[in-house]
């Protein structure tokens, strides 16, 4: 457990990460590039100082709690070159690449790294609700496992300093494509005038079966083995054709099932009709 924590950036999230450590009796230093953020947390018994450098020599953890990988690459060159013995948590939104590259900064400082994703908004840091992601040094996420409990359950998800950035991706990903592609849908059928109201009751059972099947597609990958399940690749490739029509000249356009039909077409001239759809992410080579 460190005696002392640094929270840079005092943002939503960072003055919830820096007010949940204060009120669990914690030693917290803050930064700030806009000093007057601070006051609140001063009050609230945070110790301010004036530059990036002191901030960092106050604690043996450091979380910066700010927008984009370009800040926090702003705040790592104003550090002291040795930062030997220190962990610095990155805890914002960012590209695999970029947290790659963060890492690749801290370790030339001497320092361990963690890059997190943060899974939370800030009035649920410090709750159940707020789930953050780790990946990178997992020692250092070891040794300061007590302290980063108390901002939310932690989940390290992998030794590679991407690994969050990754996971928190994909998670987004997952609902966009869900949220992108309901709207398409009941746009498609506002505009033939049916009753969306009506319509969006079965659509929400059609994405309940994505939802229940999760688990058994992520064994499919697993194990490579794609059974057919409601339907083969050819059946499914006749479905995928009459959608590309269907989405033609939509505002959210196709989906990208243009791409994913001929994919389709290429497992079935490699004489894989039987197998299910769950065989367009094989990564074996198709003829």
């Amino acid at each position: 457990m460190a005696e002392t924590i640094t929270v840079i950036g005092t943002g939503a999230i960072g003055t919830a990460v820096a007010h949940r450590l204060l009120d669990a009796g914690r030693e917290v230093t803050v930064w700030n590039r806009t000093q007057h953020r601070l006051n609140g947390l001063v009050e609230a018994g945070a110790r301010p100082v004036d530059s990036v450098a002191a901030a960092v020599s106050s604690s043996d953890l450091v979380l910066l709690t700010l927008t984009d990988h370009r800040a926090v690459a702003d705040c790592l060159a104003a550090m002291h070159p040795d930062r030997a013995g220190r962990t610095i948590v990155a805890l914002c939104t960012g590209t695999p690449a970029e947290a790659q590259k963060t890492a690749e900064l801290v370790a030339g400082m001497g320092a361990r790294y963690l890059d997190a994703g943060v899974q939370a908004s800030p009035e649920t840091i410090g709750t159940a609700r707020a789930t953050i992601l780790y990946g990178g040094d997992r020692a250092a996420y070891e040794l300061h496992l007590d302290t980063l409990r108390l901002l939310g359950p932690p989940r390290f998800v992998g030794d590679a300093p991407a690994a969050a950035a990754i996971w928190d991706l994909a998670l987004f990903g997952v609902w966009y494509d869900a949220q992108l592609g309901l709207l398409r849908a009941l746009d498609t059928v506002r505009a033939a005038g049916i009753d969306i109201t009506e319509f969006a009751r079965t659509a929400g059972t059609q994405l309940g079966h994505v939802v229940n099947s999760a688990t058994a597609t992520a064994t499919e990958l697993l194990e490579a083995d794609y059974p057919p399940g409601p339907a083969n690749l050819g059946e499914h490739l006749t479905v995928l054709r009459h959608l590309v029509e269907q989405r033609a000249g939509s505002p959210l356009g196709d989906g990208g099932l243009p791409i994913v039909a001929a994919r389709i077409e290429a497992l079935l001239a490699d004489n894989r009709s039987g197998e299910g759809l769950t065989a367009v992410v094989d990564r074996r080579e198709v003829p």
